[in-house]
C-alpha cells in the first residue's frame, strides 16, 4: 500500500480546499466500498479527507413537501426512517435488500451513490480493464460475464452498476446536490450517471473538486403505491442479477403516471422510457405489465453467459408492477 496523509474537517470548505490542494485526495465516510478498493490495489489516493464531522447527516423535509437526505446519512438510518418508509417506501425497500446490517450501518448516501462495479475482472489486477486501465481492454467480454450488463454497454465494457438503493432513487426523480469550485449544483439523478461507452473510467458527472452534499426527494403523493424487488442467487447480502424499482399511479384502474427502473441488468441505475410508455394510460393487468416488461429489455445486447438476464428482467418488472398495484 503506498503512503497517503489523513485529513479530518470540520467545515464543507475545509474539505474542497484540500480536494482541490492535494491531487487526488478523495473523500472519506462510511468507507465502505472506498477501503476495500485501497485493500486491492485499485485506488491509490495521495490524502483521504474524512467528512463524518460535516454536519450532512440529517434527513430534513422541504418546504415544497419533499425529503432532503444527508450526504452521509447512513444507509441504515435511511431505511428505516418513518418518513421514508410511509411516503418513499420503494427507496426502504431496496437499501434493506442490500449488503448486511453491519455494512448499512456504516455506508452513507453519497457513498453508495458513487460505489464502484463489483466486476470481477475490474478488482482483479490480473486482468485487463479499461475502467482500471483505459485503453487495456475488457476481460469480461470474451470471459465468465454471467453476472454482466446487458443494458448501456459497449465494446469497452460491460459491468454492471452495483446499487440497489440508486435504482430506487432513479424511479423517484432524485436530484443530487453537490458543492464544488463553481458552487452549488443539482444534477437530476437520471443524468448523474453515465453508461460506460467509449470511456468506462468515467463513470458520473461530477467535476473535478465537486462533492455530494445532498440528494433531494421530490414530492411524490403517489410514490406510496412502490416496490422494489430484487432476484439474486442468494436471498441476502448479494448482488442483483436483475431488480426492478416501480411507482405507480393508478386511478379507476388505470394507470395516469408510472416510474420504472432496472438494476442488475445495466452499466448504470436504467430507467426504462420504453416500459413507463408501455404503462401509461393502460389498465393495471397481467398484460399490461407483461407488454411493459418486453419494452423495457428490447434494447438489451447479452453476452455468452448472461442472456438469461434478458428474461429474468422482463420477469422482474411485471412481477414489481403486479405487487406495486394490488397496493391499497
Amino acid at each position: 500500500m503506498k503512503p497517503l496523509t489523513y485529513l479530518a474537517v470540520t467545515k464543507s470548505e475545509d474539505a474542497l480546499a484540500a480536494l482541490k490542494k492535494t491531487a487526488g485526495a478523495q473523500l472519506l465516510a462510511g468507507g465502505t466500498n472506498l477501503i476495500d478498493e485501497l485493500k486491492l490495489g485499485l485506488q491509490m489516493p495521495q490524502q483521504l479527507v474524512d467528512i463524518n464531522a460535516l454536519p450532512m447527516n440529517r434527513i430534513e423535509p422541504l418546504p415544497d413537501g419533499g425529503l432532503r437526505i444527508g450526504a452521509t446519512v447512513r444507509n441504515s438510518d435511511l431505511a428505516w426512517d418513518a418518513t421514508v418508509r410511509k411516503s418513499y417506501p420503494v427507496l426502504s425497500q431496496a437499501i434493506l435488500s442490500g449488503a448486511s446490517p453491519q455494512l448499512r450501518n456504516m455506508a452513507t448516501t453519497a457513498g453508495n451513490i458513487l460505489q464502484k462495479t463489483r466486476c470481477s475482472y475490474y478488482r482483479d489486477t490480473t486482468y485487463v480493464c479499461n475502467k482500471r486501465s483505459p485503453g487495456s481492454g475488457c476481460a469480461a467480454i470474451d470471459g465468465y460475464n454471467r453476472p454482466h450488463a446487458t443494458l448501456g454497454t459497449s465494446d469497452q465494457c460491460i459491468a454492471t452498476h452495483p446499487s440497489d438503493m440508486c435504482v430506487a432513487l432513479l424511479a423517484l426523480d432524485a436530484v443530487v446536490q453537490t458543492t464544488g469550485p463553481g458552487g452549488v449544483r443539482p444534477i437530476k439523478f437520471a443524468d448523474f450517471h453515465v453508461a460506460y461507452g467509449d470511456d468506462p473510467a468515467r463513470e458520473n458527472v461530477l467535476l473535478p473538486g465537486e462533492m455530494i452534499t445532498a440528494v433531494d426527494l421530490p414530492a411524490m403523493p403517489w410514490a406510496t403505491r412502490s416496490v422494489y424487488l430484487k432476484v439474486g442467487d442468494r436471498a441476502s447480502f448479494d448482488f442483483a442479477l436483475a431488480s426492478a424499482a416501480v411507482v405507480l399511479d393508478i386511478q379507476d384502474n388505470t394507470i395516469r403516471q408510472a416510474r420504472v427502473a432496472l438494476g442488475g441488468v445495466a452499466t448504470k441505475p436504467w430507467r426504462s422510457a420504453d416500459a413507463e410508455a408501455a404503462l401509461i394510460g393502460k389498465p393495471a393487468s397481467d398484460d399490461t405489465f407483461a407488454a411493459a416488461g418486453l419494452a423495457a429489455v428490447k434494447q438489451a445486447r447479452p453476452q455468452k453467459f448472461n442472456a438469461f438476464k434478458v428474461e429474468l428482467a422482463r420477469h422482474t418488472l411485471a412481477a414489481a408492477l403486479a405487487s406495486a398495484a394490488a397496493i391499497t
